[in-house]
């Protein structure tokens, strides 16, 4: 995951997660990494149209989005 997270900061590469939320909730999500440590993610989210904070623990899944998502005007 390493690898992909720090791609995803270099190359603007968006990521398709599968994240388990504190209260047990399942989401599909696709983010463009901001910045990223050894708890926390940092990352535009697409499905809640801001950035958040995402505790890098809940990762179930993450892999390179190939859909079209639509990149957030910055």
């Amino acid at each position: 995951m390493e690898k992909l997270l720090r791609r995803s900061v270099q190359e603007q590469l968006i990521l398709a997660a599968i994240y388990q939320s504190c209260s047990g909730e399942f989401t599909q999500r696709n983010l463009l990494v901001k910045s990223f440590n050894d708890t926390h993610v940092v990352a535009y989210c697409f499905l809640r149209k801001q950035t958040r904070m995402f505790k890098r623990d809940h990762f179930l899944s993450v892999q390179p989005d190939h859909s079209n998502v639509s990149r957030p005007a910055w």
